[in-house]
């Protein structure tokens, strides 16, 4: 459950950024997606969310941007909102400070938005008082884990069921290492969470 749904003591370290965000008297869910865009995965998940009139968010790696610009437009005009998630994917806890920094600011080049996740959602309480004073720091409520080889699709969608409440900022990850698990457990836990009566929002940038 640690990974699936950080506990509070951990959110307290970090209470300057967005775990959760409940809309009063609605039910609602952030569906968040990391680490693409790839052509191999982004215009599935496009296509999927499409298909079921559903905005997302997209935390982008720099570098895939640089590679695939296209995609950032084509995010961009279905209506998605997207964010920030450094040049190179970068750990802040194994590298020097000034060295994520500069990574986040390249990316920055690239993607023009006010929302920053940290990889891995992993930093320190004092940089991310810093990142603060240029973007709207977003963590997470629910991690999938649908780039996990230890768990299949159906244990991904189970982890949806099991943790999903109002508010609910949920990462899933449109990489190639969460094809078999993402695509399974995507269309089906947009089903569900349909089902229980959620709506489904974009971040505001």
């Amino acid at each position: 459950m640690w990974i699936e749904q950080p506990p509070l003591f951990y959110r307290m370290l970090f209470t300057e950024t967005w775990w959760r965000l409940k809309r009063r008297g609605r039910k609602v869910v952030f569906l968040t997606f990391d680490d693409g865009p790839v052509p191999e995965e982004t215009p599935w998940v496009l296509d999927v969310l499409e298909k079921e009139g559903v905005k997302a968010t997209f935390f982008m790696v720099g570098d895939n941007v640089r590679r695939h610009p296209e995609l950032l437009e084509e995010v961009r005009r279905r209506g998605h909102s997207y964010g920030n998630h450094t040049m190179h994917h970068l750990q802040a806890l194994k590298e020097p400070s000034q060295t994520y920094f500069r990574d986040i600011t390249e990316a920055a080049s690239l993607i023009d938005s006010t929302l920053f996740r940290p990889p891995h959602g992993i930093m320190w309480p004092w940089q991310a008082r810093l990142i603060k004073k240029h973007y709207n720091v977003v963590m997470y409520d629910l991690v999938t884990r649908d780039y996990s080889k230890r768990i299949n699709g159906e244990e991904v969608l189970e982890n949806v069921k099991r943790y999903t409440r109002n508010g609910s900022i949920i990462v899933f990850h449109d990489s190639i290492k969460a094809h078999n698990n993402m695509r399974y457990a995507l269309p089906r836990a947009i089903k569900w969470l349909k089902e229980q009566g959620y709506e489904f929002e974009a971040l505001p940038m």
